[in-house]
């Protein structure tokens, strides 16, 4: 035996490591339990309006989600409710073997999170579109309060998040309506002002009938010079007819005159000035209230996109009670770190042997 030790310390120094490796894991080993569970996030099918806002609320779909989920479950805030909630130090600090153990109870929070993550595994399927959780603790029943409370917290979570960014939108938005509102009162109130002040609903109109009867006169006064010019080629300039006829003409020249005073001048209150400023009134009018009307379909469509955005934590399979412990996996540990060890025993014993040849 001395001799083999001697001649072949590699083999030697395998061969304890390889039976104190199997003694811990067979025999040593304290026993873990391991509740597992299967999720799925699923969102309310609402029918969204016509009008889309959906730009104004961004945000993960799908596997996104899972993924966020998955890294909430493992983050350090996770590990910090677990610890108010459950008390993951002490199950952890006074239950295992000397090398599953949390070693120090009061560990800082960087050291407790590194142990954490080695009891607790997430996985996502991204074919199934899943997340599998795993926990292990050292007795069944902290292992499945554990899971409960991952999946409780994940979902509550992943409301929040949702909830928080659509309250956002939400307020924002009605904040913004307030405004147009206010705007589209002022708009209106500067319009009717403008009407009472002139004494005229709809000056466009106004214009738009003085026209007619400008056109209308000068229709007229194109009938009377053309009977004035018949009239002269047979009557004298002093009969009564033609007096008549030429101040009906004068008549009409006067009041065409006057109509298109009224329409349009260089100064003073002329229709198509007061027609001009009527009609930017209007379109302010007409803007502000296509604004609140988009503002008030938008607010709505926010609200409805904010109740999509709610997640439910669908559980495919609920967390596991376990009857029986099935980690470690004893034999399978025992046996990769033996195949290990002789492979690396192997590989020096060939290293010495080729060192050795070439001394000799």
């Amino acid at each position: 035996m001395k001799q083999f030790i001697k001649t072949q310390p590699q083999w030697a120094l395998a061969l304890v490591g390889i039976i104190l490796v199997s003694l811990y894991w067979l025999v040593w080993a304290e026993d873990r339990y391991v509740s597992r569970a299967t999720v799925v996030l699923e969102s309310p099918q609402i029918a969204q309006p016509d009008i889309s806002f959906s730009s104004i609320l961004t945000g993960a779909s799908g596997n996104n989600d899972l993924l966020l989920l998955r890294e909430y479950l493992l983050s350090v805030d996770m590990l910090k409710q677990v610890q108010e909630r459950l008390d993951f130090r002490r199950h952890y600090s006074e239950h295992g073997d000397l090398f599953a153990q949390l070693w120090d109870p009061e560990a800082p929070i960087e050291e407790l999170h590194q142990y954490y993550m080695q009891r607790v595994t997430v996985e996502m399927d991204e074919y199934a579109g899943v997340l599998n959780i795993e926990v292990q603790a050292y007795t069944p029943q902290f292992a499945h309060d554990l899971a409960e409370l991952l999946l409780e917290a994940g979902e509550a979570h992943m409301n929040d998040m949702g909830q928080r960014l659509a309250e956002e939108q939400v307020d924002f938005l009605e904040v913004q309506v307030e405004r147009l509102s206010e705007r589209l009162d002022a708009a209106r109130a500067d319009l009717l002002a403008y009407q009472n002040e002139q004494g005229l609903v709809s000056p466009t109109h106004t214009v738009e009938s003085l026209n007619q009867v400008v056109s209308t006169l000068e229709g007229e006064l194109a009938r009377l010079q053309a009977r004035r010019s018949a009239l002269g080629s047979f009557s004298s300039s002093r009969s009564a007819e033609v007096v008549r006829v030429e101040s009906e003409i004068a008549a009409l020249r006067e009041q065409i005159d006057k109509e298109r005073d009224r329409l349009a001048q260089a100064t003073g209150d002329s229709l198509n000035r007061i027609s001009a400023q009527y009609q930017t009134l209007e379109l302010k009018a007409e803007f502000a209230q296509q604004t609140y009307s988009s503002a008030l379909a938008a607010l709505e469509n926010t609200r409805i996109e904010a109740a999509r955005k709610l997640k439910q934590v669908s559980v495919l399979q609920s967390p596991l009670f376990p009857e029986y412990p099935t980690r470690p996996d004893r034999l399978y540990n025992a046996a990769v770190f033996a195949i290990v060890t002789i492979f690396l025993a192997f590989i020096l014993s060939m290293l010495l042997l080729i060192i050795r040849d070439h001394r000799d």
